[in-house]
């Protein structure tokens, strides 16, 4: 069986590399020049009930467990004036172990014979390839997805402005605390701060506006003045996250896929992760990118045919996308509102 796998991300690796414990070698095209070409983001939670499902079915767990960083699964919830709504620690006991996305990668690449992945191999004509099975594994705006079905990302009502604090618990010792061990959540209406420590005193902030894509177009996004202004009479600990960062604010549009994406089965031809599936920001993007691979690795393993294999995949991964997106729009509408810290708390709470 010949696998042509485009996208070196976590979903493609991951696919990569549990076809290469059954014994099923692959092919990735990576557009990328190298691993380190572009950053691979900050933090992921893998969760028990789908990503580290996909490391066991990988034969990476040790692996795994060696990149955790501990304690960042506390969270805090904070009102804008810095008040604490709630608050858990992180005593090891949690599901869902915090890692750097690079680290992930790596590892999965680290897993992989010599030569899988070709980097630099841009692909521009997937259908012109010459394999039994083409997966698209290459993201929201997937050069495989046109082959199987003619959806295309829109813009989904919400963008982040991405900032980051080195050092801070020397340097900004009061927002290092706010933030505290792990992650932040600071829900307003339409507008809301949230931030993650990341390794080695990191601050990764994202503030996020439910906004339309013009309404961006009416302050300089990249002036962390202009976008705290937004923020007048929050407080200063938490307008610290984007007054004093060190790094230029980035803009970072969120875009959907339909909820109910499917296709018509299209012989020897598939998607992954967000070529299937986009939604916005949600703690689940990785982890279904993983397990889609997984599955479909398995998938073709266990089947003596291909496309029997690739059905049985699409169906169980179109149901666990449905589900992810309509949990999605409860999660966001916690974030969100004038009673936005309150519907947040009640959804933790009943979590």
């Amino acid at each position: 069986m010949r696998v042509t796998i485009i996208g070196a991300g976590l979903g493609g690796l991951t696919l990569a590399r549990v076809l290469h414990v059954h014994g099923i070698p692959s092919v990735v095209h990576e557009a990328e020049e190298s691993p380190t070409a572009r950053s691979q983001g900050g933090m992921l939670d893998i969760h028990d009930y789908n990503g580290q499902i996909a490391v066991e079915a990988a034969g990476l767990v040790e692996e795994f467990q060696r990149l955790v960083l501990p304690g960042r699964q506390a969270m805090r919830v904070l009102e804008n004036d810095g008040t604490v709504l709630f608050e858990k620690a992180d005593d090891g006991s949690g599901g869902r172990p915090e890692v750097q996305r690079a680290d992930l990668r790596q590892m999965l690449l680290d897993s992989l014979p010599a030569g899988t992945v070709r980097w630099g191999s841009k692909v521009t004509d997937p259908g012109a390839l010459d394999t039994d099975v083409l997966v698209g594994a290459d993201g929201a705006w997937s050069r495989v997805r046109p082959l199987v079905s003619d959806a295309k990302p829109v813009y989904a009502g919400s963008a982040f402005i991405e900032t980051f604090i080195r050092d801070a618990d020397t340097r900004f010792p009061a927002t290092a605390k706010a933030v505290g061990g792990g992650s932040l959540f600071a829900p307003g209406k339409d507008c809301g701060i949230f931030a993650h420590r990341e390794a080695g005193g990191l601050l990764h902030t994202y503030v996020e506006f439910n906004r339309p894509l013009e309404w961006f177009e009416t302050f300089d996004v990249t002036d962390p003045v202009q976008v705290a202004r937004h923020f007048e009479g929050w407080a200063p600990e938490l307008r610290s996250l984007i007054l004093d960062t060190d790094t230029t604010p980035q803009l970072r549009a969120h875009h959907a896929l339909p909820d109910d994406h499917r296709w018509e089965r299209v012989p020897g031809v598939t998607l992954v992760g967000d070529a299937a599936h986009l939604l916005p920001p949600n703690g689940e993007g990785a982890n279904l990118a993983m397990l889609d691979g997984a599955e479909l690795a398995l998938a073709l393993a266990t089947s003596s045919d291909v496309e029997t294999a690739l059905a049985s995949y699409e169906e169980a991964m179109w149901e666990r996308a449905a589900k992810t997106a309509a949990d999605t729009e409860v999660t966001v509408q916690s974030l969100f509102g004038d009673d936005a810290p309150q519907k947040l708390l009640d959804l933790l709470i009943d979590a």
